[in-house]
Parts: structure tokens; sequence; C-alpha cells
């Protein structure tokens, strides 16, 4: 997973971490290039609490309470208020206010757009 947060905090199973990127690899947490925090356990709920740029992972629930400017994975739902960008999951429901760019699920409902 990686988030280019453009200085939002992010929540990742309820611990918040601030930084410009934030990413997890395998199960640490990597903020601008420093492993922190403790293993993650199970599966991975990220809600970054603002805007981000991008937020990219292979699974897990992502929810932007902000505005995004794209976002993608593979398997979760994804709520977000506007996105200037794209949209995607292969599994999952999309449910954001705005979305100027494409809204796309293999496997999943896509609500409450507008363009």
């Amino acid at each position: 997973m990686k988030i280019k947060t453009g200085g939002s905090s992010v929540t990742i199973n309820g611990q918040i971490f601030t930084g410009g990127t934030i990413s997890v690899t395998g199960d640490r947490i990597v903020i601008d290039g420093v492993e922190c925090g403790d293993s993650l356990i199970g599966p991975i709920s990220v809600v970054v609490n603002g805007n981000a740029e991008s937020v990219e992972t292979t699974s897990g629930n992502i929810e932007v309470t902000g505005s995004a400017g794209r976002i993608k994975t593979m398997s979760g739902d994804v709520h977000c208020a506007d996105v200037s960008g794209d949209v995607g999951t292969m599994s999952g429901d999309v449910i954001c206010q705005k979305i100027a760019g494409n809204a796309k699920t293999m496997s999943g409902d896509i609500k409450g757009v507008g363009r």
C-alpha cells in the first residue's frame, strides 16, 4: 500500500500516522522512508483524515474523508468525497460524492457518483 497524503493524517487499523508518503510493506508501516509502529495483524483498514494525492493498495477498505487525486485497490471498498482522477477496485464497492475520472469495479456497486 502507498499513500501520498499531501499532509493529512492516516489511520491504519486504529493507529494514526502523519507523513508525506505512508506505505505498508508486508506487515510494517513505513513513513517517509522510516519504519515505525507495530506489525500489522489481520485485514488492513485505511482512513485518510483529509485529502490525499493518491491511495494504492492490494487489499483492504479505503476511506478518504476529503478529496483524492486517484484511488486504486485490488480488493476492498472505497469511500471518498471527491476524486479528481480515477477510482478502481477489482472486488468491492465504490461510494463517492463526485468522480472526475472513471469509476470501475469488477465485483461490486458504484453508488452516489456525480460528475
